[in-house]
């Protein structure tokens, strides 16, 4: 039985549907993670705690684990174990991405700089000290912009701002988020900066994909039917396949590509995130792992295989040198599919979540996830980490999807004390 490593954060949402994954396909999972598990002292060659803030340290622990019971691969589940999984990978001479590949998709300056060198169409962006004035930068932008930290993932943190006076008072919301004990402590460094960039007006999309030695294969293609025009990005509904053009998907897809190989990566997950307009793609995000959150779980392949299955399988066979050939004709199925990431409308204890069996009876519903505990304090965009939950749905066309999405949403209603 070929063993592999799952890198899993405590705060993830996929661990769950990595580790069915590896069950299905008789894969054993080793689950890394960054607190000691419940069971380890019973099962310790099924866990290992990692330093997954110190990717050199994490790989060190991974090595000497490996030596005791050999890794055919080594995964990761987000933007900060893309890292580790890289350098651990290298140590074990496993198929990887390029450490400062994986480091330069996680840091949002550094991606900037490679695709500007390389010409790949994305924001002009500058970057600045945390302890700049404010109000001295404001004075020498271009409106409108975007702002944001450089290491943070799904939105947290990123404001847009239209004037002078927005600018200000988003520099100093921004500046209260990094200067939070927790965020400070995983950014470091990264946490004494802030992103400024021009605002790309025009549609979004996201994109899955798998690198085979540099070569992408596109896996799916998401609309966001909401517009993302701030002054907050908080994303909601994705649905596949697209209804682009089939010549604008292509040009996405090449942009994908290209991007890839201006920041190195080679082997693996992507994820991308795309605006479209009149001069066409334009690369925001690229990141070296598979889509975040529960929104893999709108996503089948051949006979109903979880795109967390066909990851591993990439890992797996890409070390055999089959993995090519093997996934080639892996395409997701074709039935129209959404998730929508069910929005914080605002800060507070949550108490309940009525409406589940009335949203769940809407006609193209498969399943509703409601992620937040109950009487925990719940955040929105930009500070908050996290949704309240997902929704998830399959039709005989985008549209109906979109609409079945829409209708649950309406059907839930949510008790919220104030702290």
């Amino acid at each position: 039985m070929p063993r592999v490593l799952l890198l899993l954060p405590t705060t993830t949402y996929r661990a769950h549907d990595f580790l069915e994954a590896a069950a299905r396909l008789g894969v054993e999972a080793v689950v890394g993670s960054d607190r000691d598990q419940v069971l380890q002292d019973l099962q310790p060659a099924r866990t290992v705690t990692l330093d997954l803030q110190h990717p050199e340290a994490a790989a060190d622990q991974v090595a000497a684990f490996a030596a005791q019971r050999p890794l055919r691969a080594v995964i990761a589940t987000d933007d900060d174990t893309a890292v580790v999984a890289a350098v651990a990978a290298a140590r074990l001479g496993l198929p990887h991405n390029p450490p400062e590949a994986a480091r330069a998709a996680r840091r949002k300056d550094e991606l900037r700089s490679l695709l500007s060198a390389a010409g790949v169409r994305a924001p002009r962006a500058a970057l600045h000290p945390l302890d700049a004035d404010p109000g001295g930068l404001a004075l020498r932008q271009t409106y409108p912009c975007v702002l944001k930290p450089i290491f943070l993932s799904a939105s947290r943190g990123v404001i847009r701002a239209d004037d002078p006076e927005s600018f200000v008072a988003a520099f100093r919301r921004l500046e209260a988020l990094l200067h939070r004990p927790e965020v400070a402590e995983r950014g470091g460094d990264a946490a004494r900066l802030v992103l400024v960039e021009e605002f790309v007006p025009g549609v979004e999309v996201a994109l899955e994909g798998l690198l085979f030695a540099g070569r992408l294969k596109l896996l799916a293609l998401f609309d966001k039917p909401d517009p993302l025009d701030g002054p907050f990005f908080e994303e909601t509904i994705y649905v596949t396949p697209s209804r682009l053009p089939g010549a604008v998907q292509r040009a996405i897809a090449r942009t994908a590509a290209a991007a890839a190989r201006a920041v190195g990566l080679r082997e693996g997950p992507v994820h991308a995130e795309l605006r479209v307009n009149d001069r066409g793609p334009w690369l925001i995000e690229l990141a070296a792992r598979s889509i975040g959150g529960l929104c893999s779980r709108a996503l089948r392949f051949g006979t109903g295989h979880s795109l967390e299955e066909v990851v591993l399988r990439h890992a797996l066979e890409s070390g055999a040198g089959t993995g090519e050939r093997s996934l080639a004709a892996v395409e997701r199925e074709p039935r129209p599919a959404g998730v929508m990431m069910i929005p914080i409308p605002r800060r507070g204890i949550l108490r309940k979540v009525a409406g589940l069996q009335a949203a769940r009876a809407v006609p193209g519903i498969e399943d509703i996830t409601i992620s937040a505990t109950i009487g925990r304090t719940i955040e929105p965009l930009p500070e908050g980490s996290s949704y309240l939950g997902f929704i998830f749905a399959r039709a005989d066309a985008p549209a109906t999807v979109e609409a079945a999405l829409r209708a649950a949403h309406a059907r839930l209603s949510l008790a919220i004390d104030p702290e």
